[in-house]
């Protein structure tokens, strides 16, 4: 299931930057013939954040975003374990909270209608709590992950392992 996710991931990720590339070339391209799509920079930061947030949930499967961990990796690994796990306690937390917060900033903005687009605004602000709950889902994920892998791999929350890092860089990237 995981794989069949991140090709979804992929592939919205990936229509969605095609979308928002075409759309402010577009925009550029009306703009200089005198005849500027004001709606189109304003779909294509809608579509922005929600690539933003897809992004973000994909790097975090993939245990990418960026990290210190120089004052941990002298840590023995189950320290390491258990310190990612408390943090992904605090995260996961954080995130349900914001999403809660997201959602009814949402339900506010039901109304108001987003630039000249004609759309709703809630369609911004809902990405806020879908991307906090893709997210959560992420980390549990990763958690369940390195936890059960405890004895054989010892894969951690948030940070590659060596095993993983060379694995990527075999592949020339994460896809």
């Amino acid at each position: 299931m995981p794989g069949f996710l991140a090709k979804i991931e992929f592939v919205a990720g990936a229509i969605l930057l095609a979308v928002i590339t075409f759309l402010v070339f577009i925009a550029a391209t009306m703009r200089f013939f005198g005849h500027p799509l004001i709606w189109s920079v304003d779909l294509a930061q809608l579509l922005f954040i929600w690539l933003c947030f897809i992004g973000a949930t994909r790097a975090m499967r993939e245990r990418g975003h960026l990290g210190v961990d120089y004052l941990v990796r002298p840590f023995p690994y189950r320290y390491r374990l258990a310190l990612e796990t408390a943090l992904s306690v605090l995260f996961v937390s954080f995130l349900l909270l914001l999403a809660v917060e997201g959602y009814d900033l949402t339900m506010l903005n039901k109304e108001r209608q987003f630039g000249d687009s004609g759309l709703s605004y809630a369609w911004v602000t809902i990405a806020v709590p879908a991307g906090c709950v893709m997210l959560t889902i992420s980390i549990i994920g990763n958690l369940v992950q390195a936890w059960r892998s405890a004895k054989g791999e010892r894969m951690l929350v948030f940070t590659r392992t060596a095993a993983e890092e060379e694995a990527v860089i075999e592949t020339g990237a994460a896809e």
